[in-house]
């Protein structure tokens, strides 16, 4: 099995970010994490997974709640309930495992759409490097999204050309960031995973705390 890239200083990072950005007492923030955990994902899953992990730790001390989405195989889509337990959710990830299958991003936006309707949800995250659907549809899901005020934060693993044009226009309209990442690269999902953290407790101020270019990417993309 190839080594993973030594996340020690990373993950030590992204708790030092997210911690320093307390919300108040009894009033929890929610996100959505959505993964595709089809076959094209397998080689980095188990790194995917190890940080992750990391944020549900890092969402429990936040007192933000997580729940876990991902898709794979044919047809097959899952949705956690709610938690900020990282034990509870980090046991979830570790049994998932890749199975080939087509994307579900369509499901990912319109189930997101109906958490938005029914909760007070602060943001969605997707994990992804492909897209084989119909992009107007998901840029309409992502408009929606837009007039609730859940902005999607999508980072994609890889460079993709025709997946980062649709992820760029989902994250443009629902008000969020688009922001591509190496494959295998702890550090850099890290950070993301860590400010994305500090903006669904504290928004967009908590992130102008943070110092890092993805950081800084993100304020250019969010809308105020």
């Amino acid at each position: 099995m190839e080594k993973l890239p030594d996340r020690k200083n990373s993950v030590a990072a992204f708790l030092e970010a997210t911690k320093k950005h307390p919300i108040a007492a009894n009033t929890p923030a929610r996100l959505v994490f959505a993964l595709d955990a089809t076959a094209s994902r397998e080689h980095t899953w188990d790194l995917a997974t190890s940080l992750h992990g990391e944020l549900f730790q890092a969402a429990r001390s936040r007192k933000l709640s997580v729940q876990l989405v991902y898709y794979r195989g044919f047809n097959e889509f899952h949705a956690s309930d709610w938690s900020n337990s990282s034990s509870e959710l980090l046991n979830r990830m570790q049994r998932v495992r890749c199975i080939a299958g087509g994307t579900q991003i369509v499901r990912v936006l319109s189930h997101v759409r109906k958490e938005a309707a029914d909760s007070e949800l602060r943001a969605a995250v997707f994990v992804g490097d492909a897209c084989e659907e119909n992009p107007h549809e998901l840029h309409e899901l992502a408009g929606q999204l837009g007039l609730f005020r859940v902005p999607v934060f999508v980072l994609q693993e890889g460079d993709d050309m025709f997946a980062g044009h649709v992820f760029s226009r989902i994250a443009q309209r629902s008000g969020g960031a688009h922001i591509p990442f190496r494959p295998g690269s702890a550090q850099e999902l890290a950070e993301l995973l860590g400010a994305i953290a500090a903006y669904a407790t504290d928004g967009i101020d908590a992130i102008k705390k943070i110092k890092g270019q993805f950081a800084t990417r993100l304020l250019t993309q969010i809308k105020p």
